[in-house]
């Protein structure tokens, strides 16, 4: 607990974001596209414009020289944005053991990004946006999308085991192709096509052999997916070209999406689940497994490392090279992966072991192909 509290901190000085669907990057920007990236085309400094990747990734920028201070920085970044990562997976996963409500739950994570930003604005410490309703009206579909990434992630993780969650969504970047040919007409070199038949492949045998498959998780995972893909697809559509009120970077744009669908879900949490939780946490706590405070602490833990994994990220991957940052988007969800079935004890099938290794390493392939057609 200590532990996360000091990493909270530290990561709570920056001032920068990533979250996760894709679509083409501005060939005007400024800065490095990566793989598998959506530039956000908010009105933005060069030193924060943002992107939306479709394996939660930001936009790289290139740095000049790297001494051993600039390392270990890296490093660093790239530490806690794992580590933030596997803790709110794990935290999730235990309060969705714990508690048997999803969009409950999903609320609750997304609202308590609004208590890392909000005392910013209040005190001056960050310039808060200035937004007409007209804004606000471009930003809707934007965070209808960001709302239902989040709580199809988190019915996925309910429904079935967090390593099954993560290899469905290794398969993004399909619906991502195929909603940037729908949408935008986009049509893509073969070899970028290509790969996709691992990822393809990969999935449907992971999910023949998983053990812990459900329905409701494939079909959670694919919402989170469609909804990533699409949040790339309109902000490119809604946003190209306009200035979107003031104040509005990197991070202010995440925490105006964050506000955004908190006000979106709570609504329709009540009319899925309606106050079942309120019942079902004091029974949790009755049953002994809890207190009031550790139960408490492990749905606001869920919450503060989901905000802070995705504010790392872009500290992370905004430091390095295209290359380098897919082997960093696999190597996380492997490592994901891997800390789940240890922490869970979650068996895999040798036939789900070798489909999620080939959908990763398929993943790989794509980010590679995409990035070397964008030079």
């Amino acid at each position: 607990m200590k532990k996360f509290v000091l990493l909270a901190i530290a990561a709570s000085s920056a001032s920068a974001f990533a979250f996760s669907p894709r679509a083409s990057v501005n060939s005007a920007a400024k800065t490095l596209s990566v793989p598998a990236v959506t530039q956000f085309p908010a009105k933005t400094s060069s030193s924060t414009s943002m992107a939306l990747s479709a394996t939660g990734g930001a936009v790289a920028e290139e740095e000049s020289g790297s001494d051993l201070g600039e390392t270990l920085k890296v490093g660093s970044y790239f530490a806690l944005w794992y580590l933030f990562n596997i803790g709110y997976n794990i935290y999730n996963k235990q309060a969705l053991n714990a508690l048997a409500f999803p969009w409950t739950i999903a609320t609750i994570q997304m609202a308590t990004g609004i208590l890392y930003f909000a005392p910013l604005w209040a005190l001056g410490l960050r310039k808060a946006p200035k937004l007409s309703m007209a804004d606000l009206k471009t930003l809707l579909p934007i965070a209808l999308c960001h709302t239902g990434v989040h709580v199809g992630a988190v019915i996925a993780l309910g429904a079935g085991a967090v390593s099954f969650a993560h290899i469905v969504k290794a398969s993004e970047p399909v619906v991502t192709c195929a909603a940037n040919a729908a949408l935008l007409g986009e049509v893509l070199p073969l070899k970028v096509y290509a790969t996709l038949l691992p990822i393809i492949g990969g999935v449907a045998i992971a999910s023949m052999k998983e053990l812990s498959f459900t329905f409701l998780a494939l079909a959670s995972a694919m919402l989170s997916n469609v909804s990533s893909s699409l949040r790339g697809v309109l902000s490119k559509k809604t946003m190209s070209g306009k200035q979107i009120g003031e104040n509005l970077d990197a991070q202010n744009l995440y925490a105006v999406l964050t506000a955004m669908s908190t006000l979106i879900l709570i609504p329709m949490m009540l009319a899925v689940e309606g106050t079942g939780f309120i019942p079902a946490f004091k029974a949790a706590v009755e049953a002994g497994s809890f207190t009031n405070k550790s139960l408490s602490t492990l749905l606001l833990l869920g919450g503060a490392t989901y905000y802070l994994y995705n504010e790392v990220a872009f500290l992370a991957l905004g430091k390095v090279n295209p290359v380098t940052h897919a082997v960093g988007n696999t190597i996380k969800r492997v490592v994901i992966i891997v800390a789940s079935v240890v922490a869970f004890k979650t068996p895999m099938s040798t036939g789900s072991i070798i489909g999620s290794s080939i959908a990763i390493f398929g993943t790989l392939l794509y980010s590679l192909a995409m990035n070397s057609v964008k030079k």
